[in-house]
């Protein structure tokens, strides 16, 4: 998952929101701290459940990195208000995890990803993921990369 995390920050620019979704401890937070090791930010990369977001700041000329958990957040939108996505997205790569009906409004391009894994069977470490594009920001942009 970091790796595939160092491989999707080469695909990021400022303005990006990557929507991640799965069960708990499929994976969400190692593929950020993998995007954030990929977009070269300042600061561990650790999940942001009691704090809703952590802000990682550029060790270079890149886009900081956003790092919300809308887990313990039950409305939409007008809920994440407080946390200035909106604000922060023109300049940031926005990541989003349990994202999926509170932030989509924020732009119609978006990156989702969700990343899946037998619940219960710890034994078994392989994720599937399915990365989805939406909008005229990822028309052009080869996912095939993901993979390679």
């Amino acid at each position: 998952m970091r790796e595939l995390g160092r491989r999707l920050a080469k695909l990021l620019r400022a303005g990006d929101l990557v929507m991640l979704s799965g069960e708990l401890g499929a994976g969400k937070t190692t593929l950020t701290r993998g995007l954030g090791e990929g977009l070269g930010v300042r600061g561990a990369v650790t999940s942001p459940t009691f704090v809703i977001a952590r802000v990682h700041p550029s060790l270079g000329d890149g886009p900081p990195l956003v790092h919300v958990d809308a887990y313990r957040l039950s409305g939409g939108l007008d809920e994440m208000e407080d946390l200035d996505l909106d604000v922060s997205l023109p300049e940031s790569v926005v990541v989003v995890e349990w994202g999926e009906g509170k932030v989509e409004e924020l732009t119609e391009d978006r990156l989702q990803v969700v990343i899946h894994r037998a619940v219960g069977d710890t034994t078994d470490e392989v994720r599937h993921m399915t990365v989805t594009g939406l909008g005229e920001r990822w028309t052009s942009t080869d996912l095939n990369a993901l993979t390679a």
